[in-house]
């Protein structure tokens, strides 16, 4: 696998933001584990031989491993249930420490609201321990009114659900749960902050497809299908990045969250659009380009739009119509952050036009030929244009490997197919090896020649 893509994948898992409760704008928060209302039994309410801790895959429904899988101490698979431990660490108590917490990392309720299942102590069940770190309950829901039930015979998914269990299945369902811990919430004192980036938490990465990958414990085999619906990594990917940006669009019109003092709060913008070299020699000259997509004169903030031009990108193929409309309302935006127009109109028009996509995403089957499609708008000059940060180059090269699976997943192109073109997906993932030294023209040359071997898949 390829270094890049390992770093990545490392500074995802690494990521947590703060669950909390509440709503704004007139909406209402998704369901997460805060806000679930039940009782969290812990982890070890599922062992057992007969249930999820079995020593191979073997079961007949589920595969019964999954304890085993989710503890997995060398596989990407393990991260949740490192999380707790993560706290332990030189780098966590330097956090604390520079944050001036009362407590040590491992003890502070902001870092353990998302390091671990952090409900409340009148909610945990006689066998809740914290340190199982992102156990069970914090991905499927409090288990107290369903965990008895859920392996009666004639128990059903159905039922399951209406008594608690959250419906993962469901792409939107997932982002929601996901991202209130690898985005953020609304309640006070349980956001992630720009001051919390500095004192050396890592920068905010997420890509649903991705994560759920890392994180899978389950089989979708033909039984899975049956009892649920099964979604393609596309429409999963696709899914992400609407409800991604649907979320950041919420969040940053809180007015309780969106500043810090006398400025913006800067954990919604792009990093390292900022985050650059500075020199006081007379022959230096900054490295900035502009950007088609952002009408913004230098030294302005530049807003996270990653998952703006990953959803463009998508529009573009499945939503023609409205393609348009979203290009127009992300250039509004930008221009309302430099103070041009209404910083509100624009960004509800801009959420307007997610929700309406996301409707479209969910009809959306997702062929090969509108997979490629997609590719082809993200790797050519239609977008690449406006990887002018490190951020939207990530997320590009993400949904290139993303996509490709995901067709491969549904049997729309053979795995040897992909296997053959690694090489040049690896000189892409080459292009973004280090985020303080990114260089657009490399990337940009770099998707080039992916580009011309996604047009042997056709």
């Amino acid at each position: 696998m390829n270094s890049m893509f390992n770093k990545i994948v490392v500074s995802c898992i690494f990521v947590a933001v703060f669950f909390m409760n509440g709503h704004a704008s007139g909406q209402i928060m998704p369901k997460t584990p805060f806000n679930d209302g039940g009782i969290h039994e812990g982890v070890m309410t599922c062992y057992g031989s007969t249930c999820h801790s079995r020593q191979e895959a073997t079961g007949i429904t589920v595969r019964q491993n999954e304890s085993l899988t989710w503890q997995d101490g060398t596989s990407t698979t393990g991260a949740h249930y490192r999380a707790y431990k993560t706290l332990l660490t030189e780098r966590s108590k330097s956090i604390a420490l520079r944050l001036g917490l009362f407590t040590p990392a491992h003890e502070a309720k902001e870092c353990l609201s998302c390091h671990t299942d952090g409900i409340v102590a009148a909610r945990r069940g006689a066998k809740f321990q914290i340190d199982d770190g992102v156990g069970c309950e914090s991905c499927h829901g409090a288990a107290g009114d369903w965990l008895s039930r859920h392996y009666e015979v004639g128990a059903s998914h159905k039922t399951n659900v209406s008594r608690g269990l959250y419906p993962l299945e469901d792409a939107k369902t997932r982002a929601g749960v996901c991202l209130s811990c690898h985005m953020g919430s609304e309640a006070e004192g349980q956001f992630v902050t720009h001051r919390l980036m500095a004192a050396g938490h890592p920068r905010m990465s997420f890509e649903l497809d991705l994560f759920t990958a890392l994180q899978s414990h389950h089989s979708e085999d033909v039984d899975y299908e049956t009892r649920k619906n099964v979604q393609s990594g596309t429409r999963i990917w696709a899914i992400g990045q609407a409800m991604t940006l649907k979320q950041q669009l919420r969040l940053f019109q809180n007015p309780a969250l969106n500043r810090d003092g006398i400025f913006p709060e800067l954990v919604f913008f792009d990093c390292l659009a900022c985050h650059r070299e500075i020199s006081d020699d007379p022959n230096w000259r900054p490295v900035v380009r502009q950007n088609p997509g952002r009408p913004s004169l230098p030294g302005i903030v530049k807003f996270n739009d990653a998952s703006m031009i990953m959803l463009l990108a998508t529009a573009r193929q499945i939503a023609p119509d409205l393609a348009p409309s979203l290009e127009a309302q992300i250039r509004a935006f930008h221009s309302s952050i430099s103070g041009n127009g209404s910083q509100s109109s624009a960004t509800q028009a801009l959420e307007a036009t997610t929700n309406a996509l996301i409707k479209r995403i969910e009809r959306t089957n997702f062929t090969k030929a509108q997979t490629l499609d997609i590719l082809d708008i993200v790797v050519t000059d239609t977008l690449t244009r406006r990887y002018t940060d490190y951020v939207a180059a990530e997320q590009a090269i993400m949904a290139v490997d993303t996509l490709l699976s995901s067709m491969i997943a549904s049997k729309q192109v053979a795995r040897i197919e992909v296997s053959q073109m690694r090489k040049e997906i690896n000189m892409a993932y080459d292009a973004v090896e280090n985020p303080n030294t990114y260089n657009q023209d490399q990337l940009t040359n770099a998707l080039r020649n992916v580009h011309a071997r996604l047009r042997e898949l056709r």
